[in-house]
């Protein structure tokens, strides 16, 4: 009882002392009531005490590193035993040119793939498709063909490295190319270890790269957990995205939600397929954004990890401890970065890279200085990997497990977090789901409200943005930047004319007729397509024979 009393004297003298001293700090500051906020806009206190922390248990709240809840993280020793993996997301051009900047990056201390796909490579077109004019190599690699990927991959170690490839809706296709590209480097499928993004979901979302109707959408990715479940064991075949429901416009805590609640919707329909959730659920994986606020986007991967351990082993029934952890790739906000003065921007991505390592993340890209103006240079994304390497090797971050865990302010952001994102996930359930909530713009229309709210505050000078509306520079650096081939189009074009001379027209055929009635029917799709690509149909010739069985989705205009 003396104990009791003791705790409930402290709350009340730092109730008293807090109303007290916040009050005589609002009577000389009036225009402090309402300036200091998230880069989400929320409210924050002058000051955390033990009283935020009130009625809660923490150390069933926050536990241990590596068991459940797994707020601290998903590892006993995280980083002391084994640093983060740094993936820098690279493409552009043609497969050579990708080729030659993957070994450069390995070159630089590099210690996983990810591939990023050009624009008519994410939309399932072909390089020399009237659709994809004037989109060759711009954001990423053109991957039209097996021999593409043959090209990309060459002379890496596939059974050796880890590769993430950012592909969504033609994302069963491009898969295929990769386990059929490894095959003939003589690596089997069980030993690939890697990430295919996959995540449809946040396509009809946010970022808008979808081909097909949500319904058939839901089944290629769902014919991709089972088949992996079964041959790919150590791939992880989604990775379910933050990032670009965020750089779309979202808050932290709709990033949190609405990213958490697709994931929740894969597991459900795996479970309709009659798989076994712990036969899936440790090769789910997630990707966050780390954008511009420290401690909000720390607090937000600490809440991630205890929403979704507790709703697999809670909600779902989960038994094995794997499926509980969720384990996450972290990218750098690009949606952050400004042209005005692009040499600030290394500062921006150290901050976040730093909130993500404090955070817990697996895997982490960290984002060039000149991406505002154009793909990133070797120059420039090499002093990005540099910047990871400082962070893991002489800044002593890594030397602890979760350091700020315990910390008044952070425990109780990531509290408030959790309970908005619950508050969320009953928003979408009275809707109907994640699928109706789509379709009647639910989503969309959060996160264009956040977006116009956001810029609203940097217009009305309430955000400060360097460069952009506070400590202008009228005279930029000027900073190189990257100059891709000039002849790679014509020479991808050329590739293309040459694999549909060479090879078998009856194998293409007769692989894409059997596509065709497996899409009709309820085959598991997978096997299907991996004959096709192993026949060199190409990515585009694979995605138009899908499109006669789904049909292609338009969105309606919420405006």
């Amino acid at each position: 009882m003396s104990d009791q009393r003791d705790g409930s004297k402290i709350r009340d003298e730092f109730r008293r002392w807090e109303q007290e001293t916040l009050q005589a700090s609002l009577d000389r500051f009036p225009e402090r009531r309402s300036q200091f906020i998230t880069t989400s806009s929320e409210p924050i206190n002058r000051l955390y005490t033990p009283v935020d922390l009130e009625g809660k248990d923490y150390l069933e709240q926050i536990g241990y590193p590596g068991q459940y809840p797994f707020t601290r993280g998903v590892h006993s020793t995280m980083y002391r035993s084994r640093q983060w993996t740094m993936r820098m997301f690279a493409g552009f051009g043609t497969a050579e040119e990708t080729n030659q900047r993957f070994k450069y990056l390995f070159e630089q201390g590099q210690t996983g793939l990810s591939v990023a796909f050009d624009m008519p490579t994410l939309m399932g077109y072909d390089t020399d498709a009237p659709e994809a004019e004037g989109e060759f190599g711009r954001c990423g690699v053109a991957i039209s063909s097996l021999r593409d990927m043959e090209t990309l991959l060459q002379d890496l170690p596939l059974d050796q490295i880890s590769t993430s490839m950012t592909i969504n809706s033609p994302a069963a296709v491009i898969w295929a190319m990769y386990l059929a590209a490894a095959e003939k480097q003589g690596v089997d499928k069980s030993q690939l270890r890697g990430t295919i993004q996959n995540d449809i979901l946040k396509e009809y979302i946010a970022q808008k790269e979808y081909i097909f109707p949500p319904e058939p959408s839901m089944r290629l990715v769902t014919d991709t957990i089972a088949y992996g479940s079964e041959k790919v064991p150590l791939w992880n075949t989604i990775s379910i995205s933050g990032y670009h429901i965020r750089e779309a416009g979202a808050t932290a805590v709709q990033e949190l939600a609405f990213t958490i609640a697709d994931g929740l919707e894969y597991v459900r329909w795996a479970l309709d397929r009659g798989l076994d959730i712990d036969d899936f659920a440790p090769r789910l994986s997630y990707f966050f954004n780390a954008h511009n606020d420290f401690f909000e986007e720390i607090a937000k991967y600490r809440a991630a990890r205890r929403i979704w351990a507790r709703e697999i082993r809670n909600t779902f029934g989960s038994k094995d401890p794997r499926s509980w952890l969720m384990r996450f790739h972290t990218q750098t906000a690009g949606v952050s970065l400004t042209a005005q003065q692009p040499e600030i921007n290394i500062v921006r991505v150290a901050i976040q890279a730093l909130a993500a390592v404090l955070g817990g993340t697996q895997s982490l890209h960290t984002n060039s200085m000149d991406e505002a103006l154009a793909l990133p240079s070797e120059h420039a994304v090499t002093v990005a990997l540099r910047t990871q390497q400082i962070i893991a090797e002489e800044s002593g971050v890594v030397n602890t497990v979760d350091p700020l865990g315990g910390a008044y302010f952070l425990e109780s952001l990531t509290d408030k977090m959790e309970a908005q994102t619950y508050e969320y996930f009953d928003k979408i359930e009275a809707l109907g789901g994640v699928l109706p909530a789509i379709e009647r713009g639910f989503f969309q229309g959060e996160i264009s409200d956040s977006a116009y709210r956001y810029q609203r505050e940097i217009d009305q000078g309430i955000r400060k943005v360097i460069g952009v509306n506070a400590h202008k520079d009228h005279k930029d650096p000027e900073i190189p930047l990257l100059q891709m081939d000039p002849e790679g189009f014509r020479n991808q074009v050329d590739r293309l004319d040459q694999l549909r001379r060479e090879r078998e027209p009856g194998r293409v055929g007769q692989a894409l007729d059997r596509l065709r009635i497996a899409c009709q029917g309820t085959e598991n799709t997978m096997p299907y397509i991996l004959d096709a690509v192993h026949a060199y149909a190409t990515l585009g010739e694979i995605i138009d024979v899908m499109k006669e069985v789904f049909g292609v989705y338009r969105e309606e205009n919420w405006i």
